[in-house]
């Protein structure tokens, strides 16, 4: 197990360094210095390392002569203008080598690569003249218990748990900390990496009189430093790295120690996983850390990881807290909640602007302060295990047009309250308005056009017969033909004005539970009477368990007459005419949804140039009709709340009415 690979880069060229870094990230951490009089101390924490060295940086010279003389495990590598004077002294000064500044990607790849391989290969060779020259250390002069015993420090860390109050976010929490460990154990140094979040790099969250690089390092969840506390799972202490007799594991110590720049690191564990490590420099005193210390140092971390842990989810939750009212004030509709008592809890911006109310005077209420209706509507939400309607109304203080959606909040089976989804539709409604004053000035063009057509025919027959009157009015023949035409025009002058009047003002609903066959199968009849529909055999399909609907059955007869009557009409001419009617139940989930009333012919199909204006008024094939049956029936279906679907071929059509299941359905 060893420590990431480190590159130095020293440079003030920032194209240079974004280059170099996006050249190397495959191969180790690149970690920019751009002030001279911090590679020191930046070796100091990284060393051994591989050092990139950009000869036109200020003091460049100077600091390849020091680095050479001070740190001899560092691997240099000058980087410079071709055939330039810096650039040859470097060659000459023995460094590892010496290359253009412009060298491309993979020869910058395979020049660093070798030079990591030399820098193993020197750690190598220095672990091993370690190890041949570990002797056991000598005896000390003079007895140990003779020599005066050190008080323990543990009083001082009694003190610490008084920093652990509330604060308003993680950051001022870890500053707290920091402070308080420095404060109780005594040291020059502390600082505290963790990750805020799943998903998290390990950073510097919080320290005290750190290297100001400290705050630039990042370690992954796999970084060799983390699995070796997740193996261990105890403190890293300077003064016990000669008893490790694993050189890899010594020289990992090491590097985080140096990295840190301190004396002691200890993980801290929260829910069996690694949240992060504290470490502390020198004491103050410059006296060595005692056992006693060192357990004290183990408990503090205990301290520390369950506090940092708590201050994590606290500032989860609230950040979930925040992101859910954020959502909640934001959202188009109005949102409206309550407790299992029926208390406001909730009431957004929208809500407000919807209702005229003020949030401030709802909430903390009973719900009948939005109003009796919405407050009907959650309370008898609260009450039922399913799912009510929507109900549409004009609110008495707005004069707003709104449609509202309620639903139960349940907790596995402990009811927390209700939530009603208030949708502003007084915009919506605006331009229905209009586009029905669009359409009613269309439809009554159009009804004139066909008005004109329909009963201009009987009218020349009428104005026919009547202008040969007066010369054959002696012919009893005449008189009689005249007469049944004359009435069976006027006949049909009435009918059309019938339909036109049935169409334009249509009977009100009166809406019940009732059983959809019923409609179905009394449909054939009132086809066979009242369009006179024969010789087309007619199938049924009506299974037992269908769900009740709530409709009115005499509307739903006549629509479902209107399609048998349109479907007899296709099979017309047909060797093997055929009519089907059939329903399926709908269901969602366990619970029934709703039903689906099939009527199927396997006459021609629909023309599909007619097929987007079936609906229309007006829009026929017959050469004597009005065209108004598939509106009527459009228009019956969706005062039922339900939908209706079309699937015409060459070989037959399928007319599909939607409705959906009464809620009282069992």
């Amino acid at each position: 197990m060893t420590g990431p690979a480190v590159c130095i880069l020293y440079t003030q060229d920032a194209d240079l360094a974004r280059r170099v870094k996006a050249f190397l990230r495959v191969l180790a951490e690149v970690r920019q210095v751009a002030d001279g009089d911090r590679i020191a101390a930046v070796l100091q924490q990284t060393s051994p390392a591989v050092m990139l060295l950009d000869l036109r940086a200020k003091d460049a010279r100077d600091l390849l002569d020091q680095t050479q003389q001070e740190w001899p495990d560092v691997v240099l590598i000058a980087l410079g203008t071709p055939r330039s004077e810096p650039l040859r002294e470097a060659e000459q000064a023995g460094i590892y080598a010496a290359e253009d500044l412009q060298l491309d990607r993979r020869r910058l790849q395979a020049l660093v690569s070798r030079a990591f391989d030399h820098l193993r290969l020197q750690q190598e060779v220095r672990d091993l003249r370690e190890s041949t020259a570990l002797v056991p250390a000598p005896e000390p002069v003079g007895r140990l218990d003779l020599l005066p015993e050190r008080p323990t420090s543990g009083m001082p860390m009694m003190r610490f748990p008084r920093v652990f109050r509330r604060f308003e976010n993680v950051e001022r929490l870890l500053d707290s900390i920091v402070e308080g460990v420095a404060d109780a154990a005594s040291v020059t140094r502390v600082g505290i990496f963790s990750k805020i979040r799943q998903g998290d790099r390990y950073r510097l969250r919080a320290g005290l009189r750190c290297l100001p690089e400290t705050a630039d390092i990042e370690f992954g969840e796999r970084d060799p430093l983390v699995r070796w506390f997740e193996l261990h799972a105890h403190l890293i202490y300077r003064g016990h790295l000669a008893e490790t007799a694993d050189q890899a594991q010594r020289n990992l110590m090491r590097r985080a120690l140096d990295t840190f720049g301190a004396e002691v690191i200890v993980p801290l564990h929260a829910r069996g996983r690694i949240i992060g490590w504290l470490f502390v420099g020198h004491r103050l005193t410059g006296q060595r850390f005692a056992f006693q210390d060192l357990e004290n140092l183990m408990m503090l971390a205990e301290h520390v990881s369950t506090v940092l842990e708590n201050a994590l989810l606290n500032e989860e939750i609230t950040l979930q807290k925040k992101l859910a009212e954020t959502l909640l004030k934001s959202m188009p509709p109005g949102i409206v909640a309550v407790d299992e008592n029926a208390t406001i809890r909730w009431f957004n911006p929208t809500a407000e602007q919807i209702l005229g109310l003020s949030a401030a005077d709802v909430l903390n209420t009973p719900a009948e302060s939005v109003g009796g209706r919405l407050a009907g509507m959650l309370r008898d939400t609260l009450d039922s295990h399913s799912h009510l309607p929507a109900q549409r109304w004009v609110d008495q203080n707005t004069h707003r047009a709104i449609l509202v959606e309620t639903r139960r909040l349940a907790d596995q089976r402990d009811a927390l309250g209700a939530v009603a989804v208030i949708h502003d539709l007084t915009a919506q409604e605006n331009v229905r308005e209009k586009q029905d004053l669009v359409d009613r000035a269309a439809f009554w063009a159009d009804l004139a056009a066909s008005m004109s057509h329909e009963i201009r025919n009987p009218l020349v027959a009428i104005k026919t017969f009547a202008q040969l009157l007066p010369e054959r009015f002696e012919d009893s023949d005449f008189r009689k033909e005249f007469n049944e035409i004359v009435v069976q025009e006027i006949d049909r002058l009435d009918q059309i004005m019938c339909q036109i009047n049935n169409f334009a003002h249509p009977p009100e609903l009166v809406m019940k539970q009732i059983d959809v066959r019923a409609s179905v199968r009394k449909a054939l009849d009132v086809a066979r009477e009242k369009f006179a529909v024969n010789g087309a055999p007619v199938d049924f399909d009506l299974p037992h368990e269908l769900p009740s609907v709530l409709g009115d059955e005499k509307a739903l007869t006549e629509a479902f007459a209107h399609l048998v009557a349109n479907a007899a009409e296709a099979t017309h001419g047909q060797d093997k005419p055929r009519i089907t009617l059939a329903a399926k139940l709908l269901r969602e989930g366990k619970s029934p949804s709703g039903v689906v009333v099939t009527v199927h012919d396997n006459g021609h199909g629909i023309d599909p140039d007619l097929k987007d204006k079936i609906f229309s008024p007006f829009c026929t094939t017959k050469a004597r009709g009005m065209g108004l049956g598939l509106p009527i029936v459009k228009r019956t279906v969706f005062d039922h709340n339900g939908r209706v679907d079309i699937d015409s071929t060459p070989h037959g059509t399928s007319v599909s009415v939607l409705l959906p299941a009464s809620n009282g359905a069992e």
